[in-house]
């Protein structure tokens, strides 16, 4: 085999372009993106593959992708799918055409109580399975990167998980699909009709797969191989067994589909038969003092019938205890060759899980543990657990040498061969100087995941890896397993399908390929790919860019809870640009460089909400916001840094200035105003001046008057009470009293008492100057606040209260970057603490109310809070499935509309759906956005509790 290095092969064009038919297909010519910095945003999925696609389609529907896979075979374009872009092995990646089929394709729909759900390939499965736990049902599929992968993705890689296994996966647990053939035919499988439409209009199709499944079915090696490699996990090759399985044609190529990694049709829906989830559970976390140990007892673990058993090796366990919040089980020792294993059950009942456990205890009683293992069945001793388990991947690629690619591999062995697998992976390891590799995985079906982290440029390095993989490959077939279990062939293993099912099942293979792609348009060079360097070409070389991101493994957990995600770019794909221009820098490519870093201005600078959403969802903590308020920083215009300085150093009156245009602008019409905004966004930019719209409330009540005691009974103050200022600026929603009057009357009748610093009219959280990166304002601020509040709260001893989610959390970050221990809380989580509690009895003001947490509120763990004052004063509560960071981000709604309006968009359409009687949320400007996303009046939730608890005289 030659050695190849590992470059992308060409340098990327400035403008990429589509075939006129192509274009033509397409209904909007703005959903075709051919500038440099889309495309290079798309070519990093989480494999460790770059290809740069020459154009991207955002598609609408599934007869648009119709349309244009019809154009692309006429063309000779070659196309590849990408939806939730999770998958490992470089199949979600290609250098033509590459259809975005997440933005449109998200709709679910449940079914019969939940027992069945029909979803598009856009939707995650933590949406789908949000869906259905009201229902007691979830999917089949477990993968860990639940989170951000997709229905698309999960058919097409036939994914499993933790626990599923092969019996629950979607081989086994989908009804039907709906999917579009190269040639633009679309065929629903669940039709009564569905193979006489096929042969009528696929005859060529029709026939040839009733000839490949008399041809497997009557050659009885190939039945033998087919019968033994899919008695595990098996993503290698395409799924063959279909041919065994199923009689109907239209049902062989409806489940041949399932693993086929976008070579076959485009997956447009899929209708799963769901499964229970098991009410209870119990866990342990066994740590064994050697790998050995613990892979020799998985026979008789896997024998007691556990759910799941869930295999680390030393350095995730290392890697494990730089978690924040580390399992106990863990901690206290210097890792030497100790490994791990989560072991679970589950059941429907109390009574048969303490069976099943009791069997497993008796088998870890008997194991060389390291310490005793208790199971346990807290809800949150098991998060903390499988939060070890779901996070390693991702967790210890971050903690990888910068500038080194982290490779994934997933193999599957008989369970009784697995202990000796991982001792010779590791001489394997040692042999090719592979030595921070891991090994972890689902050892209960003998699979496992292992992890090389190297620069694979050269060919010193490459010769390495094709040693290693070569060897590799023989050491699984021997044992009797397949070269992937879960994460598809891709390309990474595309080279040696053969190897694994030999010639007469490879041509097969091979022969279905023509059949239902003859232009050979879809996905090339995945899965069959009859070179023998398909994984060694295009392996993406991370360039360091900065501290904050570095560590980045794109693996796209992050993209969900983006609220630019459908506007620009998602926190994966700004930091992916960032490393496309280090990229284009070094290889002296100015004129991409320039091209990129103009436009990220808007796309990758302007456009982000900087609301931390990205780093609850990121296994390696990057908050990526931090890195855009540093870019901000560092590309502030100096005039208006100093404005910004100026207005900390006076802002009592600045807001007063605010709060009166406001409340002038809102007396006079909105077209006055808004073509007077207009100019100025026109003249000055529109991420300086903001724009005025309508739905801006008037101006709010001053806040001086506010300073000293408030609330009720003869005691001593017990927090420090910082109106926010956004609420000051901004007055209530209709005819509300607003959330500061609210809070006060709230302590009055409670009989608490805080007290407001003097001067409060000057303090601020300081996320305006934070978010805009303007620093000189920022410390001004803060010190203020730091000085005001020392001496309101006798050193930091009362708790400080916000009525602001956001500002809350502002004035968090002020007390930790002075070194304060200060305790900050919000004004909902204050209220349903200490002041709920005191009100007595407190009747419903409404029937039904929609709640809209905020990002901030997530990020605190405030919404438990918000959630338990909502159910005070409403019958029915409802959070919208499609719930998500609203994008207001204090003035960047005004700034920039449109990132509002397609952050809030699904929720909008579901809000709007409800129609309940009240809307409410804890943060004035998010309420703000949220009132002009959906037209419904949303106000502070402590408003609707000060109405519920007001007495009768008032």
């Amino acid at each position: 085999m030659s050695i190849v290095t590992a470059a992308p092969a060409s340098p990327i064009a400035l403008d990429g372009c589509v075939p006129d038919a192509v274009a033509e297909a397409v209904g909007e010519p703005a959903r075709i993106k051919t500038r440099a910095i889309d495309r290079v945003a798309y070519a990093s999925d989480a494999s460790h593959f770059l290809l740069t696609p020459n154009a991207v389609v955002v598609a609408e529907d599934a007869a648009e992708v119709a349309r244009v896979l019809r154009a692309a075979s006429a063309a000779g374009s070659r196309v590849t799918f990408r939806s939730g872009g999770t998958s490992l092995s470089g199949q979600a990646s290609g250098d033509d055409l590459l259809v975005d089929t997440r933005q449109g394709f998200r709709r679910i729909e449940v079914l019969d109580d939940g027992r069945r759900v029909r979803v598009q390939p856009g939707a995650t499965v933590r949406q789908v399975n949000m869906r259905l736990l009201r229902h007691g049902r979830r999917l089949g599929p477990d993968p860990a990167s639940e989170a951000a992968c997709t229905i698309g993705g999960v058919v097409a890689n036939n994914s499993s998980g933790m626990a599923c296994g092969i019996t629950e996966n979607t081989y086994r647990t989908l009804e039907s699909l709906v999917f579009v053939l190269p040639s633009g035919t679309t065929v629903d499988s669940a039709a009564p009709d569905a193979d006489a439409r096929l042969n009528a209009a696929e005859p060529e199709l029709f026939d040839g797969l009733v000839r490949l499944q008399r041809r497997v079915r009557e050659n009885p090696q190939s039945v033998a191989i087919i019968a033994r490699q899919f008695s595990m996990k098996n993503t290698m090759g395409y799924g063959v067994n279909a041919f065994c399985d199923f009689d109907s044609p239209v049902q062989v190529l409806t489940h041949l589909l399932i693993g086929s990694e976008g070579t076959l049709a485009f997956i447009a829906e899929a209708t799963y038969r769901t499964v229970p989830i098991q009410p209870v559970a119990t866990t342990a976390l066994a740590v064994f003092d050697t790998l050995d140990d613990a892979t020799r007892a998985l026979p008789d673990l896997v024998a007691t019938g556990a759910a799941t058993l869930e295999l680390m090796d030393a350095t995730s366990i290392r890697v494990g205890q730089s978690f924040a919040d580390a399992p106990a089980q863990i901690l206290g020792f210097d890792v030497a060759a100790e490994a791990a294993l989560l072991v679970e059950y589950q059941g429907a009942t109390a009574e048969e899980v303490a069976a099943l456990t009791a069997q497993g205890a008796r088998v870890l009683g008997d194991a060389p543990l390291r310490a005793p293992a208790a199971f346990s069945s807290d809800p949150s001793t098991r998060a903390t657990a499988w939060k070890l388990r779901k996070g390693l991947y991702t967790s210890v690629a971050g903690a990888r040498p910068t500038g080194t690619t982290a490779l994934l591999e997933d193999v599957v062995v008989p369970v009784p061969t697995l202990a000796s697998t991982c001792e010779s992976l590791q001489e394997l390891f040692e042999r090719y100087g592979y030595r921070d590799s891991v090994i972890f995985g689902h050892a209960k079906d003998g699979n496992i995941h292992f992890m090389l982290t190297d620069r694979f440029a050269g060919d010193a390095a490459m010769a390495r890896f094709v040693g290693f993989t070569d060897e590799m490959v023989d050491l699984v077939l021997d044992a009797g397993g397949n070269l992937k279990a879960e994460h598809g062939t891709g390309r990474v293993m595309a080279p040696y399908v053969r190897r694994q099912y030999g010639d007469e099942l490879y041509d097969v293979m091979r022969e279905l390929k023509g059949l239902c792609d003859p232009t050979g348009i879809l996905n090339p060079g995945v899965i069959i790919d009859d070179g023998t360097d398909a994984h060694l070409r295009d392996i993406k070389l991370p360039e360091p860019v900065e501290a904050e991101v570095d560590r980045c493994v794109e693996c796209g957990y992050c993209e969900p809870v983006c609220p630019s995600k459908d506007l620009t770019l998602t926190p994966r794909q700004r930091i992916v640009v960032r490393r496309g221009m280090a990229r284009a820098e070094a290889a002296g490519d100015t004129a991409l460089a320039a091209a990129l870093e103009r436009d990220y201005d808007y796309d990758g600078v302007q456009t982000c909400a900087v609301d931390g959403m990205c780093v609850t969802a990121c296994p390696v903590l990057i908050n990526t916001g931090s890195l855009v308020k540093r870019l901000r920083r560092e590309e502030q215009n100096p005039v208006m840094a100093a404005g910004w300085k100026a207005a900390a150093k006076a802002w009592g009156p600045v807001t007063r200035v605010g709060s009166l245009a406001l409340t002038a602008a809102d007396a006079v019409p909105a077209s006055l105003v808004g073509a007077v905004t207009t100019v100025g966004r026109a003249v000055l930019g529109t991420d300086t001046m903001p724009a005025y719209t309508a739905d801006l409330p008037g101006g709010g009540a001053k806040r001086r008057g506010l300073a000293g005691s408030r609330g009720g009974g003869a005691v001593d103050p017990v927090a420090v009470y910082l109106p926010a200022c956004v609420n000051s600026m901004f007055g209530p929603a209709g005819d509300g009293i607003g959330v500061t009057e609210a809070f006060s009357r709230l302590v009055e009748r409670a009989g608490v008492r805080v007290i407001v610093p003097e001067g409060i009219e000057a303090l601020c959280c300081s996320t305006p100057w934070t978010s805009k990166g303007y620093t000189g304002g920022r410390e001004v601020m803060a010190k203020r606040v730091v000085d005001a509040v020392r001496a309101a709260s006798g050193g930091g001893e009362l708790v400080v209260v916000s009525d602001g989610a956001s500002c809350t959390e502002g004035f968090a970050h002020i007390f930790t970057d002075a070194g304060l221990d200060y305790r900050t809380e919000d004004a909902v989580g204050f209220v349903a603490r200490l002041v709920l509690p005191r009100l007595g009895e407190v009747a419903p003001v409404v029937a039904s109310l929609v709640l809209h947490p905020t990002c901030s509120s997530t990020q605190m763990g405030l919404n438990p809070a918000l959630q338990a004052v909502g159910a005070a004063v409403a019958t029915t509560v409802t959070v919208p499935d499609a719930w998500g960071c609203c994008g207001f981000a204090g003035d960047r709604g005004m700034l920039h509309p449109e990132l509002t309006a397609s952050a809030t968009a699904a929720e909008a359409a579901e809000v709007r759906a409800i129609d309940a009687d009240a809307h409410a949320s804890c943060n004035r400007t998010c309420e703000i956005g949220m009132t002009r996303a959906t037209g419904k009046e949303y106000r502070h939730v402590l408003e609707l509790l000060e109405e519920a608890t007001r007495p009768v005289s008032d």
